[in-house]
């Protein structure tokens, strides 16, 4: 076969609407960068037909390990997935080759009436099935001498936003994200502050994985690296991993690059863990300097590892062993 009529690279992705958009988005700059074809090859993942909370099956990995099996058996050539679905450890035979640059990490609700989170009613039902969101909102309402009902809820973002459409929900809470890499962003009626909701580690962000073994194309695809955004994950991941909390647990985590002028000299840091019905929250943060070789990951894990043992140290531990089902 010559070089005039390559090999398509099969890009291995979920089936779900925003999956299909991600990879979709990644397949045109891969094909930009290697002037190769490339095909999605659509994957059900036990996340995808599983029916339970994702709190109940663990959360970890489960819309992750079928297009890793894929990758290793060679059906697929690489993968893309949401960031924050990654398991916090990288196996040895899979390199992750790129993490692009992020999309807004924050949360946004999508409420009736085009209202903000403090113009809900007291008692308001509010939809997400994420244990981390939920101990921030209940904490975020007990503030205001409110309370909302937090109802865990599954399916894809038209799913989601149809129980708001429909009125059984007051509103839900869904990734900027998500809502950005499917056109639908100006449904959401806020953008929740960090400062009021941390995002899960790694929410906004891709990763693009393949097989250890494929050293050529793992070098082609860094090229769609980001340094600033892998810094960014790195720190937030390391936190949840010295945690030693999945992807169900409620951890909230965000690292801000600040730049001095032109320079990025500094990250911030912030981790929250909390009891899901908001009665308890332990949130710290760290700054520390961004490494000049942005190629170097010690700086970033270990803030996060730094962060984790003092919010450690202020109980956290005790407030992630019981899971919200």
């Amino acid at each position: 076969m010559t070089d005039s009529n390559p090999r398509a690279l099969r890009l291995g992705t979920r089936r779900s609407k925003l999956a299909m958009a991600q990879s979709g988005m990644v397949a045109e700059a891969v094909r930009e960068l290697t002037g190769r074809p490339v095909e999605l090859v659509e994957i059900t993942t036990y996340g995808d037909i599983s029916r339970e909370h994702l709190a109940q099956i663990g959360g970890t990995g489960v819309f992750v390990s079928a297009l890793r099996d894929a990758l290793l058996d060679g059906s697929i050539d690489f993968a893309v997935h949401s960031l924050k679905d990654l398991p916090t450890a990288q196996p040895d035979d899979l390199t992750l080759a790129a993490v692009p640059v992020r999309e807004d990490p924050r949360d946004v609700l999508v409420a009736r009436d085009g209202l903000a989170f403090e113009e809900l009613p007291d008692g308001a039902r509010v939809g997400t099935g994420s244990p981390r969101r939920m101990a921030q909102l209940n904490a975020w309402a007990r503030s205001l001498g409110r309370r909302v009902e937090a109802v865990p809820i599954r399916g894809n973002i038209d799913t989601r936003i149809g129980y708001v459409e429909k009125g059984e929900l007051d509103a839900v809470v869904l990734a900027a994200a998500g809502l950005s890499r499917i056109g639908r962003i100006e449904e959401a009626t806020e953008h929740l502050s960090p400062d009021m909701v941390l995002p899960a580690p790694g929410q906004g962000a891709l990763a693009v994985e393949c097989a250890a073994r494929n050293a050529q194309l793992a070098a082609q695809l860094a090229e769609l690296d980001d340094p600033f955004t892998r810094a960014a994950v790195t720190a937030e991941r390391s936190l949840l991993a010295a945690l030693e909390a999945g992807c169900s647990a409620p951890v909230g985590a965000l690292a801000d690059l600040q730049a001095d002028g032109q320079a990025v000299t500094e990250m911030r840091l912030r981790g929250v863990v909390g009891t899901t019905d908001g009665g308890t929250l332990v949130q710290l943060s760290t700054t520390g300097h961004v490494p000049a070789s942005l190629g170097d990951a010690a700086t970033p894990v270990n803030m996060g590892r730094e962060l984790a043992a003092e919010m450690l140290a202020k109980g956290a531990a005790g407030l992630m062993g019981e899971r919200a089902l």
